[in-house]
């Protein structure tokens, strides 16, 4: 074991919670543009040209192992899969070299010289390699051939050709090691059968860019490759998918957008604490900061945060998602290859202390159940090589939640306040009840006796009783129960079994209206009787959930019906139109109960639905969002039977964070709940706090288009 020395610096070097420099490196040849290796407890790299330094990431103390065996500077270095013996495999234009790292160290310590078995000479300038999951096969990716060497026999087994540029990088595929793939500057990749040297698929032209690293992903079956220009393009494994193309990541927006949700989350804490090291960012770009063009994909790796997020913040969507590392010249990122947003992201502007703030190469690995990363870097410009240590958790805390000290929940942790706008309802049912009870009922005593008292008078029949049944209420309604809680427990629905997959098969369906009139919005009611369907002929249906017999019609709107509600207890069917009037409607009688003026709202309702157990009506309108305090009545005057006696009132107006359109709104009206969830034209999501009436949290850039619809599990079980 030799040790350079006045090259090497090892120590804590802390530079912030997030990332440490274990160990700093000068070289005196430039290392840019290099494959590195990292492994799980070994990093390599190249060393002053043509040496092989190997530095273990489990004991620093350790002196770093120098192997010395090619002529010409190193260019490509890779780890064997199988752990015992830990095999390395490093190439240059002269030799492409296999070392046994045990068999190297007990000769060091022997005070013998360790030797490589030399698999290839003279191929080319390598750019990468790869050893095959058995460690039996290597691919050596020369020019515009993959050479596949045998690294027992140490004889060339297959040349695949076909790339019009220099291959870039080449994987094995897992779970069909007889197949590799390769990225190429050509912008396309193919699939080869190196067993039978003959290529099994090739791709378009993908980009405008050169392909600079590749990642197959054994748990989602994904091939990732990554270009110059900053782009990700996705493909599906998936045996007849036939390597059809899954998504493209811009990953210069995804920090963009990732940015900007950690300032809208630090901006919603009470205090703001920042790393001593680190540099504060205000709002986005200041001063020509963070200029580069594009982000080039160096490197791509297998980044394990399963254990880290469920831990932390309990059952997440991202829990049991593979996740991938992307290494750039400018920082480090952790994308989720389920909905192919950022975890994490870490930029080595943001930290001075660290010896390297441009990268040229790097390599990362991470552990499963461990919460450390190594990254492996080395710098742009000049011969500067470091090994950091990343604390994932550090490095995710801003993606989780709302930040330290300060969480959410549908259920309420407490009374309401009594500066709450919720407050009203409490107030309201323990008044005493008012004087007009009483006028009521001496009105009602007189409106029953006769109007004209004298008995000679004949015309007009004033002295006779028919006036009585002429002002009486309708007797003649169908009642098949006396209560709607008795009605819902008396129906036959039945639950639908969990473990049963969802439903595929048509099995009823229905003509809503005869002409050019749409089905705008759809909802069932709580006990899954009745569906109710918003039409664009500016009306309301009401079927029976197995879509049989004749539905009930809603009419009165003079715009397309864009949302229908349904209230807690089953009575009452709320619908908005574009006409910009709230409506309530009555199951039972299948009439208007209540209807709220335009004069309420500065612009058209978007949404609405019932809130707090039917106390209140949420309504978005605009970029407000407002609560309207409800009394619906159904009893008629026998005089004014056109006068409704149902009232609605304005209790409460909370804006948005910004001038956005409320799209969508969702809140829990089965149980008393103070959360609401928004969702805006500007792609942002935003949680209110009714019963403290402020902002609770923004969440910005949640979609990459407007947001059309958000909905939340709205019972208790």
């Amino acid at each position: 074991m030799e040790e350079p020395q006045g090259f090497f610096s090892t120590g804590d070097g802390c530079v912030g919670d997030t990332v440490t420099e274990r160990c700093l490196v000068e070289s005196k040849e430039p290392v840019s543009h290099v494959q590195l290796a990292c492994g799980l407890w070994f990093c390599a790299f190249p060393l002053d040209g043509n040496e092989l330094c190997v530095w273990s990431t489990k004991d620093p103390s350790y002196q770093p192992l120098i192997l010395r065996g090619h002529r010409q500077p190193i260019t490509a270095v890779t780890f064997g899969n199988t752990v015992s013996p830990l095999l390395i495999c490093s190439a240059s234009q002269d030799y492409v070299m296999l070392w046994s790292l045990d068999e190297c160290r007990q000769k060091v310590l022997l005070g013998l010289t360790p030797r490589g078995l030399v698999l290839g000479t003279l191929l080319g300038k390598a750019l990468y390699l790869r050893l095959s999951p058995d460690d039996r096969a290597a691919a050596v990716c020369a020019g515009n051939k993959i050479f596949m060497l045998d690294t027992e026999s140490r004889s060339t087994l297959a040349v695949l050709e076909g790339h019009r540029g220099p291959v870039t990088a080449a994987e094995f595929c897992p779970w069909q090691t007889h197949i590799i793939i390769s990225v190429s500057e050509d912008r396309s990749f193919k699939v080869w059968d190196h067993h039978a040297g003959s290529p099994l698929y090739s791709s378009a032209v993908l980009t405008a860019s050169p392909l600079l690293s590749l990642l197959v992903d054994e748990k989602s079956k994904q091939l990732v490759a990554g270009c110059a220009d900053g782009q990700l393009w996705v493909f599906s494994l998936v045996e007849r998918h036939h390597y059809r193309c899954v998504t493209r990541v811009d990953l210069k927006k995804k920090r963009e957008t990732f940015s900007r949700r950690v300032e809208s989350r630090l901006c919603s804490l009470p205090v703001l604490f920042l790393e001593e090291n680190r540099r504060p960012r205000a709002h986005g770009l200041e001063k020509g900061e963070d200029m580069e063009g594009s982000l080039p994909v160096l490197s791509l790796a297998p980044c394990d945060l399963s254990l880290l997020l469920s831990s932390e913040c309990g059952c997440l969507p991202s829990e049991s998602a593979p996740c991938l590392w992307v290494g750039s010249s400018a920082g480090l990122l952790v994308l989720n290859l389920a909905n192919f947003e950022l975890e994490g992201v870490l930029r080595y502007k943001d930290f001075r202390s660290l010896s390297i703030q441009v990268a040229g190469s790097c390599a990362m690995m991470s552990k499963a159940g461990e919460q450390k990363a190594i990254c492996l870097l080395t710098s742009l410009f000049g011969g500067q090589i470091a090994v950091l240590e990343i604390r994932l958790a550090a490095l995710v805390r801003s993606r989780q939640g709302l930040g330290a000290g300060r969480s959410l929940s549908v259920l309420p942790r407490g009374c309401v306040l009594s500066t709450s706008p919720l407050h009203f309802r409490i107030a309201e049912e323990h008044r005493t009840p008012p004087a007009p009870q009483r006028r009521s009922a001496v009105r009602s005593t007189v409106q029953d006796q006769p109007l004209v008292f004298h008995s000679k008078v004949r015309s007009s029949g004033y002295a006779t009783a028919p006036h009585v049944t002429m002002f009486s209420p309708k007797t003649n309604t169908r009642n098949n129960g006396d209560s709607p809680s008795r009605r819902r427990s008396s129906h036959g629905c039945k639950e639908y079994p969990l473990e049963s997959s969802p439903p595929t098969r048509l099995h009823k369906q229905r003509v809503l209206a005869h002409g050019p009139a749409a089905a705008l919005c759809v909802q069932f009611s709580g006990d899954g009787r009745w569906l109710a369907c918003g039409l664009a002929n500016h009306l309301s249906l009401v079927f029976r959930a197995d879509l049989t017999g004749t539905p009930a019609v809603f009419s009165g709107h003079d715009g397309a019906v864009s949302t229908v509600c349904w209230s807690h207890d089953g009575r009452w069917l709320l619908s908005t139109s574009l006409d910009g009037t709230p409506r309530v409607w009555s199951l039972r009688r299948a009439e208007l109960v209540l209807c709220v003026g335009r004069d309420l709202f500065p612009k058209p309702i978007q949404s609405a639905q019932f809130y707090y157990l039917d106390a209140f009506i949420l309504c978005s309108s605009g970029p407000e969002l407002q609560l309207l305090k409800c009394h619906i009545d159904t009893s008629k005057d026998e005089i004014r039977r056109y006068k409704q006696k149902s009232r609605c009132r304005p209790v409460f107006r909370l804006p948005t964070a910004g001038p956005t359109e409320i799209t969508s709104l969702s809140a829990v009206n089965d149980f008393y709940s103070y959360l609401v969830l928004t969702a805006g034209r500007d792609k942002t999501v935003e949680v209110f706090d009714l019963n403290a009436g402020r902002s609770a949290a923004v969440i910005a850039e949640a979609h990459s288009r407007p947001v059309h619809q958000i909905c939340q599990n709205k019972h208790r079980a």
